[in-house]
């Protein structure tokens, strides 16, 4: 049963690992390189599926309540943009920015400078943390700051942020200041790139919402004039975003395992594929709806990771850490949903219902 929803993925990580193989044997000639490189690509795999097992979760959220048309395209395009955009484009891009060099000289520099390309992404992550850690932190604010929400799991916090959700714009208000007191903590020119960063990702978050709301009204303005509405580009952008906010984190960290582009790609590669399995397998079975707080416990994850990203500017955090905590939050909701649908098997029904 569970095979029909991993099937490609697992036909992807044998495709990957051969070509690791191939790789490794062209450029060493020696077993034990080669055994060596597909070891890291392994391990590159488990640290992007830790790290992005919360992203799966969101990215059910959304795209259940999106159109079946919309939910293929993320699942298609969307991989496309997330596998080849961010893991090979991406790290790519920003050499070719940091250093002035064209696509392909960027290009070659991964290829033949490994040391020099690594160096150089490093250099930016300031900038990456401001940005992504931004936009994910106000993924999670905004899913507890909401004054309609009736379901809570760590209750003594979540009421409370409820409640504090009729501040008009209180979570932009404190993130703010999380990343004003961030950037006292860094030099003056890191400062200054961090606290651009941090804002241009609280307005992309912002725009998506805005193009997200727009889209809303336009349908519903069409669905009263008994249009048939079959759109969900607003979920299609911010899911994509997202995804590529939480591949941000995943991309640099890399870098502690090894410096080689085609490694690296590989590895993220194949764990952004599970990724993307573990959310269909979501959104097919209905997970969601069947344990009452994996949704609260997914977007607490969020914030801790935006959180660990924003301080990971002025300290590094290691890898391993982001992904328990993410995978320590997430086990925490599933065994409380778990403890609740035992304790209350008539509400079970009821909600199974109401997701129907």
């Amino acid at each position: 049963m569970l095979l029909r929803y991993y099937k490609f993925s697992i036909v992807f990580t044998l495709v990957c690992l051969a070509l690791g193989v191939w790789y490794g044997w062209a450029q060493s000639g020696s077993l034990a390189a080669t055994a060596s490189m597909l070891w890291i690509i392994f391990v590159l795999s488990i640290l992007e599926v830790s790290l992005s097992f919360d992203n799966a979760v969101v990215n059910a959220a959304v795209l259940k309540d999106m159109d079946e048309v919309w939910q293929r395209r993320f699942l298609t395009w969307g991989m496309l943009i997330a596998v080849f955009g961010m893991r090979i484009v991406f790290p790519l891009a920003i050499v070719a920015v940091a250093a002035g060099l064209g696509p392909m000289d960027a290009v070659n520099l991964s290829l033949n400078s490994p040391e020099e390309y690594e160096r150089i992404v490093s250099s930016a992550h300031v900038g990456i943390a401001g940005f992504g850690g931004a936009f994910l932190a106000m993924v999670g604010l905004s899913f507890f700051f909401d004054g309609e929400k009736d379901v809570h799991w760590i209750t003594w916090i979540e009421e409370k942020l409820s409640v504090v959700s009729n501040i008009k714009a209180a979570e932009i208000a404190l993130l703010l200041l999380v990343i004003y007191g961030i950037s006292t903590m860094l030099p003056a020119a890191d400062a200054l790139t961090f606290m651009i960063s941090g804002t241009l990702g609280l307005v992309t978050f912002i725009a998506v919402e805005a193009i997200s709301t727009i889209l809303e009204m336009r349908e519903e303005a069409l669905k009263l004039q008994g249009a048939v509405v079959r759109s969900g580009l607003g979920g299609f952008l911010y899911l994509n975003i997202l995804d590529a906010s939480f591949s941000f984190d995943g991309v640099i960290g890399a870098f502690a395992l090894s410096n080689n582009m085609v490694v690296i790609a590989l590895g993220l590669s194949i764990g952004a594929m599970f990724v993307r399995s573990m959310t269909i397998h979501l959104v097919k079975q209905g997970t969601l709806a069947e344990y009452r707080y994996l949704e609260h416990g997914a977007f607490w994850a969020i914030i801790a990771l935006g959180g660990i990203m924003l301080f990971s500017a002025v300290m590094h955090i290691p890898e391993t850490v982001t992904g328990l905590i993410g995978a320590v939050l997430i086990g925490l909701s599933l065994w409380w949903s778990i403890r609740h649908n035992k304790r209350n098997p008539d509400t079970e029904i009821e909600e199974a219902i109401r997701a129907d």
